[in-house]
């Protein structure tokens, strides 16, 4: 157990509105004066009763089933009262209430789960992992936060930690103990356990990169001229008339959103006000709402007509563009143009990196944008990704970083085996942040704040 935490908390662990059902839980210690007073008895551990829920002067709040789960075996490792009644949101608000007059307080955001990490019930990644699944906007990402709850990402991570420990030992008794001259990097087989460790790194990070697409998805923009047809495509790509299509420059004043998904990656498209030189107020916020939308995006679509390709004002928008944004070049209108829908990765006709000619019209070529947009995000279909955040990523990062100062040491002439040790020490640490073994307090605060209510 991480921690101590003596008080007992309640909740509405259902959503907000109306529902056939809503359940409220408690999560504490020594529940049974509390179940007592509420539903008149303790129930037996983990069997469903049906029970009238009770006002303080005896007059019933709602009827339906109450759960009990003693500590440890429960999701908090504490004493949990369940009470299922009817899901209106005026009877929830009711039955909280009387849970908080016996004594409980409202639970913060996360609460629950953050007292299963603490009482060593689940670790960080873990605990993380149930908002994924909450939030997995698609099948994909359910799977993949469904692993990591389970533990296979918590698993690879440890089993890094281990090796890296392992290792760690085999040299620190080597600096302990120098007048033994033990040939360290022989006996030890320092570079053939690192090579290892550094494989198995980046096989890790490979899926977590993978499970932190599935899990923020991608941010996409489509810019261009007026008129070039981004609207349309923001169309085709979500399947539905979201934008106003016209043959008029400027229709789109503000920036419209909309939430795909291709092979299970999420893509969030946003079409935005045409990029040109305007008096009109109005467009003028639009267009500055545009930038903004470049700067937050992970890749942007350049929207050019197939009949007249890269204009000097398209070509002074590409250079306006962040250095390190991605960018695809959209050749659209091909049905006008007479063109095949094609891809070319290499560039044409002076316009350089990749462009993609299709039709939004008519839809040829959605296909090989659709390859695209898959490609750059790196993705490939694997059963095996685990949910992961930016913080994991950042994590793992560090790690491999410091595998890669570690290795160049024993690469020197006359390594120095303290900076070795203590490399391997700053990798271990990296990857310990994941599961939680070192965590600062205020990260924990920040990562739990962001659970609903209940959970």
């Amino acid at each position: 157990m991480r921690e101590f935490l003596p008080e007992t908390i309640a909740a509405i662990a259902t959503p907000a509105g109306r529902g056939g059902v809503g359940i409220v839980r408690v999560s504490g210690r020594h529940l049974a004066d509390f179940a007592v007073a509420l539903i008149g008895r303790l129930p037996a551990p983990r069997r469903a009763i049906r029970a009238d829920f009770r006002a303080n002067d005896g007059s019933p709040i709602d009827n339906g089933l109450a759960l009990y789960f003693p500590a440890p075996a429960s999701f908090t490792g504490e004493d949990v009262l369940e009470l299922h009644g009817h899901g209106g949101a005026v009877v929830m608000n009711l039955l909280l209430a009387r849970c908080l007059e016996l004594g409980a307080r409202l639970a913060e955001p996360g609460e629950f789960t953050r007292r299963a990490y603490l009482n060593g019930k689940l670790d960080l990644a873990q605990a993380e992992a149930v908002a994924d699944l909450i939030d997995a906007s698609t099948a994909a990402a359910a799977r993949s936060a469904a692993r990591s709850l389970a533990g296979e990402f918590s698993r690879a991570v440890h089993a890094l930690v281990d090796e890296l420990t392992e290792l760690r030992m085999l040299v620190e008794a080597t600096l302990d103990f120098p007048e033994e001259e033990i040939d360290f990097l022989r006996q030890a087989d320092a570079f053939n356990r690192l090579a290892r460790l550094d494989e198995r790194l980046k096989a890790v990070q490979t899926r977590a990169r993978r499970g932190k697409l599935l899990q923020a998805g991608l941010q996409v923009v489509l810019i261009g001229q007026p008129n070039v047809g981004k609207s349309s495509l923001l169309n085709l790509l979500s399947g539905d008339e979201l934008a106003i299509v016209t043959a008029i420059p400027g229709t789109t004043r503000d920036a419209l959103k909309s939430s795909i998904q291709i092979h299970g990656i999420p893509l969030h498209i946003i079409d935005t006000a045409g990029l040109r030189e305007s008096r009109d107020e109005v467009e003028k916020i639009g267009m500055a709402r545009t930038w903004k939308a470049i700067a937050e995006a992970d890749l942007a679509l350049l929207l050019v007509d197939a009949r007249v390709d890269l204009t000097p004002d398209d070509r002074a928008i590409l250079e306006k563009l962040p250095e390190n944004l991605p960018r695809v070049v959209v050749r659209n209108k091909i049905d006008l143009a007479g063109e095949a829908p094609e891809k070319h990765p290499q560039g044409i006709g002076g316009v350089e990196g990749v462009v993609v000619s299709l039709s939004a019209k008519t839809g040829q070529g959605l296909e090989l944008l659709e390859a695209t947009l898959l490609e750059i995000a790196g993705w490939q279909d694997a059963e095996d990704t685990f949910v992961a955040r930016e913080r994991h990523l950042r994590a793992i990062e560090a790690g491999a970083q410091h595998l890669a100062f570690a290795r160049a040491e024993l690469e020197t002439p006359a390594p120095a085996l303290e900076l070795f040790a203590e490399n391997l020490r700053l990798a271990q640490n990296a990857l310990s942040q994941i599961t939680g073994e070192l965590t600062p307090d205020t990260l924990l605060g920040e990562i739990f704040s962001r659970f609903c209510l209940g959970k």
